[in-house]
């Protein structure tokens, strides 16, 4: 289905070129050609669309720009030849409907990348993106700030704050004013900010210098007046150079008096700020637990908290929606309704867990409608490298926006939409997750758990995941897995991308019961068995090994910016390189050059025996070696 827009305000102008560019397949002239028309009207209710009409002409009347995008997602996304004729009215009681990326983990998403998924959010209903920006964003003066990260430049986010504007998505900066600053504080010139490795010293007049610097450039290039500031995870906070040179604080105090000093500095700038709400909770628990049903804060802690900043609660992990309801109820004791960050589950993995995010999108997003929230986003993180691709998120974005406007969703209208605005198929990108969600894994593929991750990098020799995990069993789910992702993977476009996990799938079909083969045959002192490993099932798996790689790398050219893959590549280096010393070892011993192998003669033991599930969540700085030396 073609179409043609035949009126539309001059303010979605843009926004419709940039959709055409996009999907040029959806729009044209002719005589076939579906007619839409673009009505504003004032006494449509903030937040509403409504979408109505035939095979000939379709009107969409709408409350605000967003709207009016998520209504030409919804006539992209319906089958005309089969229904005849729409009328659909939808109202999201959300006035934020936002997502955040994370470009701090070594993947600084490209503009030209970040410009294509913003297409396609909008069309899901999407009216706010933050990028999460540590040290990645030019601050004048600075040259250690964001040093060989990829930084975004001023004239970068300019560009990309005039772009998401014409599609009604509103760029709000989000960065740190307290922790999570190792990337900075590494550098010799910072050392004098200090307080611990990665918390700024509070109470240091230069640490307020340099706090109004990295505030001013990172909104300036922003139309926003908002901004997020950080100051989550604090922990030790005033325990560094702080208690060396004030003395013991309560913390609390710490907090409130650091975030006073900020807020003035927002203040004089123009800005509304917002913080992560984590510091609060934890200061109020004595496990130091965010989730702790136990916490309680002091009164007079809750009485200098600034009522003029909100307060960010964020939860990515609950499965039930009276656990977000009893904490949205704690906030609000703490004086306002919070905004509500949830999470789409990119982070530590190679591609989205896409079951786990539906799960906990959907009780999340229940609990803020009953709660009467008005401000909610989802979070994309990128902890352990950002080796994910983070385009395999949308599914989980359209889900999101189902719910913002739906309480009600059913997943093939999900489908549908996505398929529309992606052109590509759903369930080839929900079937490339069970990389991880693998046969066995806890609550039904509903898991946080990284398997693929964790077999690609452990040792090819010491395999310490092996005796808990067992993933041998898996070598003909990933066989099949591969060849289904590589079938879809010819048809092109954004389907392209679904080689990424068939590649992964093709490498863990080999890796998975390697070390299991080896010392079998070893023990056997089967030479037989062991030369055809050597000369056959190694060489075999170090070529998928460097397929992955270089897809991978061209992968990752094309959405982040260069900087950051160094630690990528390292991972596939450290890979290949062990592959070969493997190879040799065993064909030494084949050979009689050696007369022994210790590295299969040491047993291994399961370090994760009192975890009743399967597959394990682990970093690659915990796999790929069991020593400390990271």
């Amino acid at each position: 289905m073609r179409i043609k827009v035949s009126c539309a305000p001059e303010e979605m102008s843009e926004g419709l070129a940039a959709i055409r560019k996009a999907l040029p397949g959806h729009f044209g002239a002719g005589g076939d050609a579906l007619e839409v028309r673009f009505i504003r009207q004032c006494s449509v209710p903030s937040g509403a669309v409504r979408v109505a009409g035939d095979r000939q002409k379709v009107d969409v009347v709408y409350s605000d720009m967003s709207c009016a995008f998520r209504g030409l997602g919804t006539i992209l996304g319906t089958d005309f030849l089969r229904r005849g004729s729409v009328d659909h009215a939808e109202t999201s009681p959300f006035s934020m409907r936002g997502l955040m990326i994370d470009c701090s983990r070594n993947g600084v998403i490209r503009p030209d990348a970040l410009k294509d998924f913003m297409v396609r959010a909008a069309l899901m209903g999407v009216n706010m993106v933050m990028l999460y920006t540590e040290d990645t964003y030019e601050v004048p003066g600075e040259r250690f700030f964001g040093y060989l990260r990829g930084a975004f430049t001023q004239r970068e986010l300019r560009d990309i704050d005039r772009y998401a504007g014409t599609l009604g998505i509103e760029m709000i900066p989000c960065i740190h004013t307290l922790a999570h600053l190792e990337q900075v504080l590494q550098w010799d010139p910072y050392f004098r900010l200090r307080d611990l490795p990665h918390i700024l010293l509070a109470g240091d007049r230069r640490t307020y210098e340099f706090v109004e610097k990295i505030v001013t450039a990172a909104s300036s290039p922003f139309r926003s007046r908002r901004i997020h500031l950080g100051m989550d995870e604090a922990h030790g906070l005033g325990t560094g150079r702080f208690q060396q040179i004030f003395g013991r604080k309560d913390p609390f105090d710490i907090m409130n008096m650091h975030l006073g000093r900020v807020r003035t500095i927002c203040r004089n700038l123009g800005l509304r700020p917002m913080i992560w709400s984590d510091m609060y909770f934890r200061l109020g628990s004595k496990t130091h637990d965010y989730y702790d049903p136990e916490w309680k804060i002091p009164a007079r802690a809750v009485k200098d908290i600034p009522k003029d900043i909100q307060l960010v609660y964020w939860d990515y992990y609950h499965k039930d929606p009276e656990f977000y309801r009893k904490m949205i109820a704690n906030h609000r004791k703490l004086g306002s309704d919070p905004v509500f960050a949830g999470g789409i589950w990119t982070w530590s993995h190679k591609w989205c867990a896409l079951p786990l995010s539906f799960q906990v999108i959907e009780a999340s997003m229940s609990a803020c409608r009953s709660e009467k929230l008005r401000e909610v986003f989802m979070t994309m993180w990128g902890d352990d490298g950002m080796e994910v691709d983070i385009f395999s998120a949308l599914p989980a974005v359209g889900y999101f926006c189902e719910h913002a406007f739906s309480d009600r969703v059913e997943m093939t209208a999900v489908a549908s939409r996505f398929e529309a605005v992606c052109g590509t198929s759903f369930k080839p990108w929900v079937k490339a997750a069970e990389n991880d969600s693998v046969p066995g894994s806890a609550d039904g593929g509903k898991t946080r758990d990284n398997t693929s991750v964790i077999l690609l990098w452990q040792d090819p020799l010491f395999a310490i995941a092996d005796p808990h995990m067992k993933p041998w069993e898996w070598r003909g789910h990933y066989e099949r897995l591969a060849r289904e992702l590589f079938r879809f993977a010819r048809r092109g476009g954004l389907s392209a991308r679904l080689e990424y996990p068939a590649r992964i799938a093709d490498a863990l079909a080999l890796k998975s019961g390697l070390r299991r083969d080896l010392e079998r045959a070893y023990r056997r002192r089967d030479r037989r068995a062991l030369s055809k490993i050597a000369a056959r099932d190694i060489p075999a798996l170090q070529k998928a090994v460097r397929s992955l790689w270089e897809y991978h790398r061209e992968m990752w050219m094309r959405t982040y910016k260069p900087f950051g893959w160094e630690v990528i590549e390292h991972r596939y280096g450290g890979l290949m390189a062990r592959l070969q010393t493997v190879r040799k070892r065993v064909a030494d011993y084949v050979s009689g050059r050696i007369d022994a192998i210790p590295e299969l003669e040491a047993p291994l033991h399961d370090p994760w025996s009192g975890t009743r599930q399967r597959t394990l969540s682990l970093y690659h700085a915990r796999v790929k070696t069991p020593s400390c030396i990271k």
